[in-house]
């Protein structure tokens, strides 16, 4: 019988006398006993832990492999005082052929009981991490189980477009009511309702809980098409403004597009407050008298060319009304061909028609050289009135076949 010292080698329990002399080769030997020890003390930790054992019949095998290695006479240099193996010094694995044959037949064993791995066993006094439990998923449970709370927001939402259409659903999502934006209410309704409560949505500017992605998201699952296709990418989206800034949806503040202002202007100023200020010029598009909006230039949520104009350039957008300045022309004046915006300012200026510049200094920007090109003089003749276009009436272009000058 053989049991295991505190260095981890192999004692012998037989009488010095008649006892049989073993030795395993070299440092393979030791290995083997090392390993044998080590499985017996884990077994029996184990065992006493009330754990995971490891598999009996693998430990029997590896004794009894063990043991067969043994059978190679020890000699009596290496049996220490207490009939302890003592390994050479400075052996090492594959120092001998008989060492060869241990690795060989150790790596065999291995392979003959497996490679899976053991679950990992607790040290002594080590405490298990509570597992929390998921928390239960919410799911649908009707508007009108919402009525029996918010009775004023649905009438009131009730006077809207939207409220309209719910009430007449056309769809899946328009057939879930009130959760189609808010989510699933089970767990609102469960907890006795509030704000942020069961992970109910809110769409309140003070609410981050979630992001204004997330927020925009559920309005874009039914509003992605359209107006809203190049919303992706777009400045608005890129500045984390939320379609709850510019529409109002639960009541009914203007007349179209549930806006969360009165009109149009007063919904975009929220932001573009120098724009305000141009349009109070005295020279301005009549924004102001509510014969156009903003949206007759611009596409809020967005568009494939700059400035999130509605056609392809700005001179389109400006030939949408001003059809006669698109020409063709038979001499073309170059800057107004180029940009409408080289001489005008379609928010609103304090000079004539909208210029950049009052008249002649607009002329002057380019033409600077000539006989009657007198900038700074007051007193000129061409100075008055309408200056250059006393004489250069067509200034944005000419059919007539004397026109290079655009004097008719």
């Amino acid at each position: 019988m053989t049991s295991c010292s505190t260095s981890g080698s192999i004692v012998s329990s037989a009488p010095q006398g008649g006892r049989a002399e073993k030795r395993c080769d070299g440092a393979a030997g030791a290995l083997l006993a090392a390993l044998a020890c080590l499985l017996v003390f884990a077994s029996a930790r184990s065992a006493a832990a009330g754990e995971f054992t490891p598999r009996g019949d693998s430990i029997a095998a590896l004794r009894e492999f063990v043991a067969a290695r043994q059978a190679v006479t020890a000699p009596t240099s290496n049996i220490g005082a207490e009939g302890v193996l003592v390994p050479p010094f400075g052996a090492a694995p594959g120092g001998s052929p008989a060492g060869d044959r241990v690795y060989t037949d150790l790596r065999e064993f291995a392979e003959q009981i497996g490679t899976g791995a053991p679950p990992v066993v607790l040290a002594k006094g080590e405490k298990k991490t509570p597992v929390k439990a998921e928390p239960a998923e919410a799911v649908n449970v009707g508007s009108q189980v919402c009525l029996g709370c918010h009775v004023a927001q649905a009438a009131a939402f009730n006077q809207t477009l939207m409220g309209r259409i719910f009430r007449n659903p056309r769809t899946a999502q328009e057939r879930g009511g009130c959760e189609t934006c808010h989510g699933p209410g089970s767990l609102h309704v469960k907890a006795g309702g509030g704000r942020g409560v069961g992970g109910i949505i809110s769409f309140r500017p003070d609410d981050t809980s979630r992001t204004v992605e997330e927020k925009n998201a559920i309005c874009l699952s039914c509003h992605e098409k359209g107006h809203q296709t190049y919303w992706k990418g777009s400045p608005h989206e890129t500045r984390d403004v939320a379609c709850t800034n510019c529409h109002q949806v639960m009541q009914r503040v203007s007349p179209k597009f549930q806006l969360a202002k009165g009109t149009e202007l007063e919904t975009c100023f929220q932001c573009h407050k120098d724009k305000r200020a141009q349009a109070l010029r005295s020279a301005h598009m009549p924004l102001r008298e509510g014969k156009m909006t903003c949206s007759d230039c611009h596409n809020p949520h967005g568009s494939a060319t700059e400035n999130l104009l509605k056609e392809v350039s700005i001179n389109d957008v400006c030939y949408k009304c001003h059809a006669e300045k698109r020409g063709p022309f038979l001499w073309e004046h170059p800057p107004v061909r180029e940009n409408c915006l080289n001489c005008h300012n379609p928010h609103g200026t304090n000079n004539e028609s909208m210029l950049n510049v009052a008249r002649p200094r607009l002329c002057q920007q380019c033409h600077t050289l000539g006989s009657h090109n007198q900038p700074g003089n007051p007193f000129s003749r061409f100075m008055a009135g309408n200056a250059c276009q006393n004489c250069h009436s067509q200034i944005h272009g000419s059919n007539n076949p004397s026109g290079a000058r655009f004097q008719r």
